[in-house]
């Protein structure tokens, strides 16, 4: 036999010939391979670290749980050198792949020894095999490894697409877990992440629909469906973005991922690839977009907008005098129109006016309504003015949009209040209306305060001399059983101010206390004014009954504070030149000023005058009158005035209660009614004053019951 050539030097080295080594008994030691499934572990050669034995072979096998790897790394590494690890060697493999083969010795570089290197699977199954041949020549004490589970980062090293998270990667000890970006959910195959939606339901005449994302890659494994409802008479159309793309095949018609339309029995699709399907004319008023993906591809998706158009209408023209909006070329189902008159004009349908009408496009291409008219604005008859008169600017007594008319008082006796012009236009809302007052209307109000005679001589009403005819227009007489018992005043025409004393029966001294059953019935007594003689009838005078009665809420009949009432006529009175209210008092008199009373009451001899008389006296001072009366125990409050000379010889008496006080304005011109005749002690006593309820103090009372205003 051919002797073996050398697989080493001579020197230091061993001569092996295949002589020999087909000749020798030689026996294998292999063992079962040891099974490695802790996280991790020692494994050292057999014997360590004793010299190994020669002729053997020990598989050891390392498992370790999914989502980890082997990491091996040696400690001790001595074996037997040889060319290409041929006599004595370890193997580390993992699943069929040599992951590394090692021998020698460790003080050597120039043998393949590990060092410092470690290993590390693909997986989590790694093997080693330590094979030493039949000889041994040197003590070589083997290697000492050790071994340990390390995590995989499958967020980092996954770069297989079928094991890669769609959107969220999430790595821990062990393994990783997906998740989904907001409004997505992930699929059941716990990698992909899909949307639902499969209900989107679209009703406005126009609207945009896209694929999820748009234009970002649309979710995989979803079904989007979109339903488009509007009312029957629409038509609805579509148009598609040229930013289209879905992915396709190149041979097969959209087996991938696609887009369906469904409009009543019509279907149009499936659409796919990076041609737009442009504009569709689906003519119904129901579509169904059905939008499918499967598990795979990055396609940007679509968009489209859609539009309703439905049945035409006819041209609308306004009508005359009016408008429509908006003004259109042409008009389509649910379109809608407002009609609208000009300036001064009103709609008028079904005798029903209205600012403005609408009608609407209906199914089928009709109208709702027929337009209606333009009518113009009308005030109708002007309301009437008491003792007022209506005059029209305008032919015929017109009273349309801009027509004109004008108030005044036709009585002499009346002015117009406030004092204004009076002219009042139709406006475009049909009402009629004053520059000054707007929609308000003036009142004619009775002249006051200025008498048709003038005053000349004063008299006495003690031992005077008798008043002029019609120079004390505004006083009335109370009048009851053929005789006067008490006097008043004329507000407006249809009131009396008088005293409250008079229209109540006598008190009960102990208990003075007024009952609404103690007032005298107004039907029981008579109120004539134009009145001057005391006994025999004028022709100048009117006899009037009252209606009612209203003492003042603060009148106290046993002190005669507040002692003013008011009567309301059952009849307005004529005002002449004999029948004239007084005014108010505007609080501008002296208090000393001079002031005039009036009245038919007895005289000092007990009997009544033949015709109404008067005084001229001063105004008192209120602390002197009050110090006066103090001494006789009587008490003069604030709502009281005094008049009259200290000497006496000028006052009221007896009949002359509720009588007026009166002074002339200073800057009107017009008697102003300042008191009312009340009390006193006696008639023109030296030292005693004639007591008045004063008027002014009472004005917002007299104004709230009356309604009067000068």
């Amino acid at each position: 036999m051919n002797q073996e050539a050398p697989r080493a030097e001579p020197t230091g080295g061993k001569m092996r010939y295949f002589l020999v080594w087909s000749l020798c008994a030689f026996h294998l030691i292999k063992a079962d391979a040891i099974e490695l499934t802790d996280m991790f572990g020692e494994i050292q050669s057999p014997n360590f670290p004793d010299s190994y034995p020669s002729d053997s072979e020990v598989n050891w096998n390392i498992s370790v749980p999914d989502g980890f790897r082997v990491k091996l790394y040696f400690m001790h590494f001595d074996l037997e050198s040889s060319y290409l690890c041929e006599y004595d060697y370890v193997k580390v493999e993992s699943e069929d792949q040599v992951l590394a083969t090692f021998c020698g010795r460790e003080a050597t570089d120039t043998e393949q020894t590990p060092g410092q290197q470690s290993i590390i699977s693909p997986g989590s199954y790694m093997s080693l095999m330590f094979r030493s041949d039949f000889s041994n020549e040197e003590r070589f004490t083997g290697f000492d490894a050790h071994y340990t589970a390390v995590d995989i980062d499958e967020c980092l090293e996954k770069s297989d697409e079928e094991l890669a998270c769609d959107h969220h990667c999430h790595n821990y000890i062990g393994g990783y877990y997906c998740s989904c970006r907001f409004g997505y959910i992930l699929h059941t195959d716990n990698r992909t992440c899909k949307v639902e939606c499969s209900d989107n339901l679209f009703t406005q005449r126009n609207g945009v629909i896209n694929s999820p994302d748009f234009p970002r890659s649309y979710p995989k494994s979803s079904d989007c469906l979109y339903r488009i409802e509007l009312e029957e008479g629409f038509f609805i159309s579509l148009q598609f973005e040229d930013n289209f793309d879905i992915e396709d095949h190149p041979e097969v018609s959209c087996p991938y991922d696609y887009i369906k339309i469904k409009a009543g029995n019509q279907e149009f699709g499936p659409f796919c690839g990076e041609k737009s399907p442009g504009r569709i004319e689906t003519r119904s008023n129901s579509i169904q977009i059905l939008f499918h993906s499967d598990n795979s591809g990055e396609n940007e998706g679509w968009k489209l907008m859609y539009t309703a158009v439905g049945d035409p209408c006819p041209l609308v023209e306004p009508p005359i005098n009016g408008k429509i909006e908006p003004s259109q070329a042409t008009y389509t189902f649910k379109d809608q129109v407002v009609i609208s008159c000009s300036t001064g004009y009103h709609i008028l349908k079904d005798d029903v006016e209205s600012e403005t009408f609408q009608i609407e496009c209906m199914k089928g291409g009709m109208w709702s309504n027929k337009v209606p008219i333009c009518k113009i604005a009308d005030c109708k008859t002007p309301p009437e003015l008491d003792y007022g008169l209506v005059t029209f600017s305008t032919p015929h007594n017109r009273t349309t949009y801009q027509s004109g008319i004008q108030y005044s008082c036709q009585h002499p006796y009346y002015q117009m209040v406030p004092n204004v012009t009076g002219t009042y236009t139709c406006d475009a809302g049909g009402v009629w209306k004053s520059p000054e007052l707007g929609t308000r209307l003036p009142s004619c109000q009775a002249v006051c305060g200025k008498p048709k005679f003038s005053r000349s001589l004063l008299a006495h009403i003690v031992n005077g001399r008798y008043a002029k005819r019609g120079i004390s227009p505004w006083i009335a007489m109370l009048h009851r059983d053929g005789l006067p018992f008490c006097g008043g005043s004329l507000l407006g025409n249809k009131w009396i101010v008088t005293a409250a004393h008079c229209l109540h029966h006598e008190l009960d001294p102990e208990e003075p206390v007024l009952r609404s059953s103690d007032v005298i019935s107004p039907s029981s007594f008579t109120v004539i004014l134009g009145k001057y003689r005391t006994q025999r009838q004028d022709d100048t005078e009117q006899r009037l009954q009252p209606q009612s009665i209203f003492i003042h809420p603060s009148y106290k009949a046993a002190t005669l504070q507040y002692d003013i009432a008011l009567l309301e006529l059952s009849e307005a009175a004529r005002l002449n030149d004999y029948v004239m209210p007084v005014c108010f008092p505007d609080g501008s008199h002296q208090e000393d000023a001079m002031v005039i009373v009036s009245g038919w009451g007895k005289q000092f001899l007990h009997r009544l005058p033949e015709a109404l008389v008067e005084i001229e006296i001063p105004l008192t001072d209120h602390a002197v009158c009050k110090e006066a009366y103090a001494k006789l125990q009587k008490g003069i409050t604030e709502d009281m005035i005094c008049a009259g000379e200290k000497q006496g010889g000028k006052d009221a008496c007896s009949g002359d209660s509720g009588g007026p006080m009166v002074t002339l304005g200073n800057q009107t011109g017009q008697w102003q009614l300042i008191g009312t005749v009340s009390w006193g002690d006696g008639c023109g006593l030296n030292d005693r004053y004639g007591v008045y309820s004063n008027v002014l103090l009472s004005l917002p009372w007299i104004k709230q019951v009356t309604g009067v205003q000068y």
